[in-house]
């Protein structure tokens, strides 16, 4: 069978990452189920062919691996501030879009993920712009400043202000902002009777986890290392400035 005559359903259970390229063609998999890809296409005056392809190149897309480690340290904050970005304009209001379509009358956990996750939600956004207001900032102050490009009297306010090894601290304690989803869906449980939506849902949550992780990891052990170390470097600069003046 032609792709574009398959149902909707039956190609996000080929394969679920089909449901977010088609989420954001405005095709929602719950709400266009039993319609083929054709039809749906139709619907929303999309380019079947121009879909297809989209779908196609998900299964032949593979994520680079950067050499993080080896970026200096304003690239990385980049790298970090894109993922950031990332999270907050596409993969939350996607996973929002579908707790928000769950049916509590057939889904039982539905209440409680549509109470929880958009508190999540805000906390998490509310972490992730602090981090970028007071961190990020202090880090590419250090760097302007090892570059030579930097005002002595401001440097000095903002290094007693902060503290690159409090941030590596504070920031072990959001290491894990994931336990009270994990804990109420029983760490993503399905069975055989689970419904796709669930299906769909929870495999875009534990996704989101990884990455989760994987950018604390870069955070934990190449961001604070290289900022540490540059904070070292300008302490002394600052200090032999301050000593020869």
């Amino acid at each position: 069978m032609e792709i574009c005559d398959k149902k909707i359903n039956d190609l996000v259970g080929e394969n679920y990452v089909y449901a977010s390229v088609l989420y954001y063609f405005g095709i929602q998999f719950y709400n266009y189920s039993e319609r083929t890809l054709d039809q749906a296409c139709k619907d929303r005056g999309l380019n079947t062919a121009h879909v297809i392809h989209s779908l196609e190149s998900i299964n032949q897309a593979e994520k680079p691996q950067l050499a993080l480690s080896s970026l200096p340290v304003d690239l990385v904050v980049a790298y970090l501030k894109h993922t950031h970005f990332t999270f907050i304009k596409q993969k939350l209001p996607y996973i929002v879009s579908m707790i928000g379509h769950l049916d509590s009358r057939q889904t039982p956990i539905a209440k409680d993920l549509q109470l929880l996750f958009p508190l999540f939600v805000e906390d998490f956004i509310h972490h992730i712009y602090e981090e970028e207001d007071t961190l990020f900032n202090y880090i590419m102050l250090l760097h302007q400043a090892a570059n030579r490009k930097y005002n002595p009297g401001q440097l000095y306010f903002e290094m007693e202000k902060h503290s690159i090894q409090k941030y590596a601290v504070e920031h072990e304690t959001h290491d894990d902002e994931m336990i009270g989803i994990r804990e109420i869906t029983d760490h993503y449980a399905i069975t055989s009777h689970t419904s796709l939506h669930i299906k769909v849902l929870f495999a875009e949550l534990k996704d989101f986890e990884n990455e989760l992780r994987t950018h604390a990891k870069v955070e934990n052990d190449i961001l604070f290392p290289k900022s540490l170390s540059l904070e070292k470097e300008v302490k002394w600069m600052l200090g032999q400035k301050i000593k020869f003046n």
